[in-house]
């Protein structure tokens, strides 16, 4: 270590000797013409920091947030817009789809008031048609009575006159008929 300190102390005075100053921040001889530089360069950076570098990166960090805010602001007042929207087409959608419920029960009730109309129409002509076709059938029933009596009264008068040998007259005949009817 001694030996260390030997060569710095040969080096220092060797670097006096040959007139080489070193390191002119450590010659004090030299020291009040930088402290004025430094205040100089100091004070421009301070006056060039206030006055210009600060209020550039202020003002755009200002206009950033208003824009921000703005962005904000608007991406809200479309929001509250879009809400609106929506909640009148639901409102439309809901009284579409009760308008649609209600043409649609109204359909289906005049439909079924037609179906029952018709029925009433087609049910009284049926009846209309079945009443006739009694009254046939009856008329038919009381033409083939008659002529079932006036066979049966023929018949009886054969029969008379076959077993008895004797004619009877038609009036006898069909006293005894209408007598055992």
């Amino acid at each position: 270590m001694s030996a260390l300190l030997l060569t710095a102390a040969a080096a220092a005075a060797g670097a006096a000797d040959s007139g080489s100053g070193g390191l002119p921040q450590f010659d004090l001889a030299k020291w009040p013409g930088q402290m004025v530089w430094m205040l100089i360069v100091f004070g421009v950076m301070l006056f060039l920091f206030a006055k210009v570098f600060v209020p550039r990166v202020g003002g755009t960090i200002a206009a950033r947030e208003d824009r921000i805010a703005g962005d904000v602001g608007d991406a809200r007042r479309l929001k509250e817009q879009a809400d609106e929207q929506a909640k009148a087409a639901a409102s439309e959608m809901t009284q579409a789809r009760a308008s649609a419920q209600k043409l649609a029960q109204d359909a289906k009730t005049k439909a079924h008031a037609d179906a029952a109309a018709k029925e009433a129409l087609e049910e009284a002509r049926l009846a209309e048609t079945f009443a006739k076709a009694e009254s046939r059938i009856g008329e038919a029933r009381e033409q083939a009575m008659s002529h079932v009596r006036e066979i049966a009264a023929d018949t009886a008068q054969a029969i008379v006159a076959h077993l008895t040998g004797r004619e009877a007259s038609s009036d006898e005949v069909k006293a005894a008929l209408a007598a055992k009817a």
